[in-house]
């Protein structure tokens, strides 16, 4: 068998993939390729590789024409996917699947890619609508981590009986393998908030509360900050900006606008307390019940609405003011929280026994020998 294992936006998606082909590469008579459009994904691909102790498999550079490298220059307007889609179609055609990590990967059909099996793994286990397009239904199998998002896909015809399976969350294994055991992130031992934003224009609570974050916590010492929002939220940015924001770190701040430890799980296992708007970071991080306060932006009626789930999962707060009280109430009112995040983390991250990778592994061999 020949497998294409298709990395078409940022690096980050590769920690909810990269494990299953290296599963795969280890059975005899299986080719696996992996294909990139970021060029920083060969270094968290070697991350993970390293992590697993398994030998290397072949890179490449996914084929870009002069048009698109001249688009792709142009950062601001993104990675331009459909375009690099239509310069390796041909290439592609001539694998038996491809596995992607993003719903973007069903316009290979529409670009003409019709040999392959389309394999799909979402890059996370959120609640947005945005996980739960029309696009989903293009591929021919899909790869869940839990059953909440099974039956919300199965609910809106995204996927059929007979063509999903449930492998708990590889992104959770391999972030535990990956995981920096490092010095520990702040001079003080004291609790540790971790504020995940999300990069999203309409839902994203950074423009709102970052500033009167940052001012709370300078003048409550008491508590560690760890800010380490969406990766995505500054990479459309020059280094200059980055270098600005990690220049704002204090002795109890952290602020990391995109290294390693951004994208690995690190601050989801070395914090105490959550606080974010829409990620479905939230998920991960309650893979140890913890306190979590969520931050409504934009004045969002959420309360009925499943793309919001996760926000019963915590206080949740409108106006910046009331920031740093529910912060600090987030622990004695966790009480009220706890056995609704553990049923929630279970229905989203599934079977979280050792072996997701080959548990999805074994699905993807047992898709193409049908």
């Amino acid at each position: 068998m020949r497998i294409a294992f298709l990395y078409i936006a940022e690096a980050y998606q590769c920690y909810h993939g990269a494990a299953i082909a290296f599963e795969l590469a280890r059975r005899p008579g299986w080719t696996v390729v992996n294909y990139h459009n970021d060029p920083e994904t060969p270094h968290h691909l070697e991350r993970i590789r390293a992590a697993y102790g398994v030998p290397p498999i072949e890179t490449r550079r996914l084929h870009r024409s002069p048009l698109t490298v001249a688009l792709q220059r142009l950062k601001r307007l993104g990675m331009f996917k459909d375009l690099v889609m239509r310069d390796n179609a041909a290439e592609l055609d001539g694998y038996d699947a491809i596995f992607a990590v993003e719903d973007t990967a069903a316009a290979l059909r529409r670009l003409g890619v019709r040999r392959p099996r389309l394999i799909y793994h979402p890059h996370g286990v959120g609640d947005r609508a945005r996980g739960f397009v029309r696009d989903i239904a293009v591929f021919d199998h899909v790869l869940l981590a839990g059953p909440k998002t099974a039956e919300r896909m199965l609910r809106e015809g995204l996927i059929r009986p007979d063509a999903y399976t449930l492998t708990g969350s590889v992104k959770l294994e391999t972030g535990f393998r990956v995981g920096e055991v490092a010095a520990p992130l702040f001079s003080q031992a004291a609790p540790t908030v971790f504020y995940n934003a999300h990069k999203e224009p309409r839902l994203t609570s950074w423009h709102r509360f970052i500033e009167p974050m940052l001012a709370g916590f300078a003048a409550d010492p008491s508590l560690n900050l760890i800010v380490a929002p969406h990766v995505k939220l500054f990479r459309r940015h020059p280094e200059r900006h980055r270098t600005h924001w990690r220049a704002r770190s204090t002795h109890n701040v952290l602020i990391d606008p995109g290294s390693d430890r951004s994208v690995d799980m690190t601050y989801a296992v070395a914090s105490d307390i959550y606080v974010g708007d829409v990620s479905s970071q939230v998920y991960e991080f309650l893979m140890r019940p913890r306190p979590c306060v969520f931050l409504n932006a934009h004045r969002i009626d959420w309360r009925d609405d499943p793309s919001f789930a996760h926000w019963h999962l915590g206080d949740v707060v409108d106006d910046p003011a009331d920031l740093m009280a529910a912060i600090h109430a987030a622990p004695a009112r966790h009480a009220f929280y706890r056995a609704r995040q553990e049923a929630m983390a279970d229905a989203s991250l599934g079977d979280r026994s050792p072996g997701a990778a080959a548990r999805a592994a074994q699905a993807v061999a047992a898709v193409l020998a049908r």
